[in-house]
């Protein structure tokens, strides 16, 4: 677990990288998985009855029962895999919720989502004349929940697991069992919570829940859906086309069985089968390790930032309850003109509204600056990126 693991370090020796909460960088392992698969299996998956397409669909199977061990799944078929955890959350909105969602039902969100979590539920308000109405958060980005805020006009709750913007960390457990006692349905969207901590999907009891591979630390094009099986198998096919039917007619179809009623046309046979590369290696350092080294990092980042008068930290103040992401505002110097400065230096965060508009208006900031760690982190790159911050500073007092 170390930077000699990933290969665009060597390529960029003085590259201080903190822009893991957008894309994570990629294990050796994981791009010699690519390389495997183009040169000794390349060919299409469950169809042809050849050699080639016998070995890339096992090694595309492998990759959905690892993803299934991941996160506790009971059954590996509930495993959908879709280009990102976008369309995940999409194909949810649209197939779940045109089916068993009318005009009038509540949806429940909150202040924190990225706006993955956003439009496909305002698409469907758009569409079929759903309600939808908002957790508010503390003055730390924490949710503010006492049970009240779900009703029994509360037909669906789609959460994040883990703050993009903030890196608040949700307490999912009470909200999800509030939300189970009126009947509603529960989606977590862990793009980030699945990077930073282990998820058993059956203790949480979210009946769906999406991430996506490029932010742990596996190739970008692929997403995860999970859903409880026996919601997945009333829901309608997402998209058509070859793979998702089991029979087609010129008048009808008869729609196949999950996963593959979801996964139409021809995937991202590589990225799938990477992203197993990518999830072994995860395993192989374990979530104890990581957290370890995230944690000790964010603590430190935070001892370091809050040195700088001239900083405002956005988010929560400790390490408890949040994950390995730092906001921030500088005075009188735009979050772009932070990023522009410490890029001069080779040092990656990322600046804006970090796709979670309605939060930065709620708290009436146009963006703000963010360093997301992962454990190829060093404590050496945050002093650099506290000595880059400080010269930013100088350049525009």
């Amino acid at each position: 677990m170390n930077k000699s693991d990933f290969s665009i370090f060597a390529q960029h020796p003085q590259l201080v990288y903190l822009d893991s909460a957008a894309t994570s960088q990629k294990p050796k392992v994981v791009l010699e998985a690519i390389q495997k698969y183009y040169t000794e299996m390349n060919a299409n998956i469950h169809r042809s009855a050849h050699f080639l397409a016998e070995s890339a669909t096992i090694a595309y199977e492998a990759t959905r029962k690892t993803v299934a061990n991941f996160i506790k799944a009971k059954h590996k078929h509930e495993i959908i895999f879709t280009r990102n955890a976008t369309e995940a959350i999409n194909l949810v909105a649209r197939s779940w919720g045109e089916t068993f969602l009318k005009a009038g039902d509540e949806i429940l969100l909150s202040k924190l989502e990225h706006h993955s979590n956003l439009v496909p539920w305002l698409q469907l308000k758009e569409k079929i004349g759903i309600k939808i109405k908002y957790l508010d958060i503390d003055e730390v980005g924490q949710l503010i929940f006492d049970g009240s805020q779900i009703t029994e006009k509360t037909k669906f709750v789609s959460l994040t697991g883990m703050s993009n913007s903030l890196g608040a960390i949700t307490n999912l457990k009470p909200i999800i069992k509030r939300a189970h006692e009126v009947g509603a349905k529960v989606m977590i969207d862990a793009c980030q919570l699945a990077v930073h901590s282990p998820i058993d999907i059956q203790e949480l009891d979210a009946d769906f829940l999406a991430f996506s591979a490029h932010k742990l630390y596996g190739p970008t094009g692929v997403g995860v859906l999970y859903g409880k099986a026996e919601l997945l198998e009333k829901m309608p096919p997402f998209l058509g086309g070859g793979e998702m039917i089991q029979q087609v007619f010129e008048d009808h179809f008869v729609a196949g069985d999950i996963p593959n009623k979801f996964e139409a046309g021809t995937p991202n046979i590589a990225g799938v089968v990477a992203f197993k590369a990518a999830l072994d290696y995860v395993n192989q350092i374990g979530f104890e390790t990581i957290q370890k080294q995230e944690t000790s990092l964010s603590e430190y980042a935070l001892e370091k930032l809050k040195t700088l008068p001239y900083l405002t930290l956005i988010g929560p103040q400790e390490v408890e309850n949040r994950g390995s992401i730092t906001s921030f505002t500088m005075d009188k110097v735009h979050p772009h003109d932070i990023a522009e400065g410490l890029s001069q230096k080779q040092i990656c965060i990322r600046a804006g509204h970090h796709c979670t508009q309605p939060l930065m208006d709620y708290w009436k900031l146009p963006a703000t600056a963010r360093a997301s760690f992962a454990f190829y982190n060093e404590k050496e790159d945050v002093d650099r990126l506290v000595e880059g911050l400080e010269e930013v500073y100088q350049y525009f007092s």
